[in-house]
Parts: C-alpha cells; sequence; structure tokens
C-alpha cells in the first residue's frame, strides 16, 4: 500500500505531481504472465554517495534492485517470507504469490533465480478479481507450510493450505481500518503456539494475537510517530518484536525505522532516509544465522510505478550477548 494518497494534498502544495516521472514504459493495467519469469537484478549500495558498509549494528550484506522484461505483474511486492536455504515467497499488491531462490556470491547477495509468479485463488478456487479483493499486504508462514495473508481493502486474514488446497478465512481483528490503512503486517508467533501469528494495524500501530482455533486479542501499541506506519513485523525468540515503520513526504521521499523491542524496551534501531537507497519499504523478515545473529532482508512496494523500484536489501545484525 502506497502512504501517497493520504498526502496528495502535500504533493499539489509542493508542485512536484507535474514534474513526476510519468510510467510509461508500464501498461494500464497489469498484464497475465506464466508461472515461470525471468527476474534481472542490479546490485545497489547501501549508499551511492559515500562507501557506507553499515547502520549501526546492521552490516550490509548486499542489495538488489529486481525487474522482469517477460510480465508488467512483477511489481507492488509488500511483504516476504525467507527460509534457511534463501527460498523467498513474496506477495504482491495486485493479489500475486511470488516465490524464488535467492543467490549469493561468497555470503553476499547476488541475484533471484528459479521465480515463479502466480494469482492467489479466492474462496471460490478462482483468482481473485479486483484490486478490492486482491490487495495482499502482510505475509506468514506457519510451522506446518501454511501460508497466511492480510489483505488490506476487505480487510481480512486467509490460510492457504500447504498441500495448495483452496483458501479459508482466518481468525481477524473485529476492528475497522481505513481503506489503505489497515492490515500491512502479519507475522507468525510461534512462542505463542505453532497456529499463532500477529497482525499490526498500519495507521493505528495496534496489533492483536490470534490463533487458527481462536478470536483474535489487543496487543500491545507500536510506539511510532504520527507520520509512520506500521507496515511489517516480525516476532523473535525471548518474546521480542520487530517493527517496520515507513513515512513520506514529498520533499524528504521515503524514511523508514525498524526497531526491535523487548520485554525491557527497544533492543537495537535501524533509520535509512536519503542519500541511502531508501524506497517504499513494506516487508521484513528475519532469516536465523549459525552465530546467533540474523540475515534481515527488507523489501520495496514500487506501487506500479516508473519513479520507484522494486529493492531487495540484505543486513547482518547480531543480539548483543
Amino acid at each position: 500500500m502506497s502512504p501517497l494518497p493520504r498526502l496528495g494534498a502535500l504533493i499539489a502544495l509542493a508542485g512536484l505531481a507535474a514534474c513526476a516521472p510519468a510510467p510509461s514504459t508500464l501498461p494500464a493495467a497489469p498484464v497475465a504472465a506464466g508461472s515461470s519469469i525471468a527476474v534481472q537484478a542490479l546490485s545497489v549500495p547501501l549508499n551511492p554517495e559515500a562507501d557506507q558498509t553499515a547502520i549501526g549494528g546492521f552490516e550490509y550484506a548486499g542489495g538488489l534492485q529486481l525487474s522482469s522484461t517477460e510480465t508488467s505483474r512483477f511489481h507492488g511486492l509488500s511483504d516476504l517470507m525467507v527460509d534457511a536455504e534463501g527460498r523467498l515467497t513474496a506477495i504482491s499488491d495486485e493479489g500475486d504469490l511470488i516465490e524464488g531462490q535467492l543467490l549469493f556470491e561468497g555470503d553476499r547477495l547476488a541475484g533471484l533465480t528459479q521465480v515463479t509468479l502466480q494469482p492467489l485463488a479466492g474462496l471460490d478456487g478462482q483468482p481473485l478479481p479486483n484490486k478490492e479483493m486482491s490487495d495482499a499486504e502482510g505475509l506468514a508462514v506457519l510451522a506446518n507450510g501454511d501460508r497466511l495473508v492480510s489483505f488490506e481493502r476487505q480487510a481480512r486474514v486467509w490460510l492457504y493450505p500447504a498441500d495448495g488446497g483452496t483458501p479459508r478465512p482466518a481468525p481477524s481483528p473485529e476492528a475497522g481500518f481505513p481503506l489503505n490503512g489497515g492490515l500491512e503486517a502479519l507475522a507468525p508467533d510461534p512462542e505463542r503456539g505453532a497456529d499463532a501469528y500477529v497482525v499490526g494495524g498500519e495507521e493505528s500501530g495496534e496489533t492483536w494475537t490470534c490463533r487458527i482455533a481462536a478470536a483474535c486479542t489487543p496487543g500491545a501499541k507500536v510506539n511510532k510517530g504520527a507520520e509512520f506506519g506500521l507496515v511489517a513485523m516480525r516476532r523473535l525468540p525471548g518474546d521480542q518484536s520487530a517493527y517496520l515503520l515507513r513515512a513520506w513526504d514529498p520533499l524528504r521521499g521515503s524514511r523508514i525505522v525498524l526497531t526491535i523491542t523487548g520485554p525491557a524496551g527497544e533492543v537495537a534501531r535501524m533509520e535509512m532516509a536519503k542519500p541511502l537507497t531508501v524506497d517504499n519499504f513494506e516487508g521484513v523478515d528475519f532469516v536465523p544465522r549459525p552465530d546467533g545473529g540474523y540475515r534481515v532482508y527488507i523489501l520495496s512496494d514500487d506501487n506500479f510505478s516508473a519513479s520507484q523500484r522494486t529493492l531487495l536489501l540484505a543486513f547482518d545484525w547480531r543480539p548483543a550477548d
């Protein structure tokens, strides 16, 4: 989900709308793709203006600008999960499921291959029919392989069985959400059970703990600035939570904060703004590493706009002993 609609007045005042690059290379509407697509990956630095290799305790482990010349649907990627073997799963604003294998040179992120793209199914087994139904924003993969997807415009959570069967509704918060500011954040919560997950509201910062077999209950409210939205989250061992917060305005562009909190308060924090390589980041995942640290991935949603990019950046972070 883009933060742009809420700031339309600011854009007009700044006079930027008239000079923004037109997405002339994109079709008027997304077109279908075959199951297998080739994805081009261009390496990007952490800071184009300086030889920067870290942001605080987060060591840069490579980054990619991703695109595909084979389909116009490889856009709008809004959340991801990566397993221990580097297998990536992502979902998009247009209701697509993207899977692929990350490539590495040494230990650095270098590419994405074996990519497939297919539409998410509705409750009738058919592809989701329109934007009102297909605006997928959050992704959680449970221990048994079942996938949970949260949708924004029609706020709900669906469970997609690991065996590929027809999806079914899963418990979701009984709350009202803005049309374009709702269920952005979703994460498995294994410390509370194999079927447990957490859901977060973008504008409110409210969270809920849910289980497949039980209703959702209110959880902690994320401490965030009013200009920031909660766009992704992950649960970490020791009752810790990672929150990805995103803000945008026409003068400063995109800004993000990744904050990790525990029972005693904030554990770590990473902030990104220009001149760093930053865009509309909406997805985050943490992959455990043998040294007790994590490979952290963040993914940006280009909103099907030629003025934005699909970026996948990797960082290595190790909690303090």
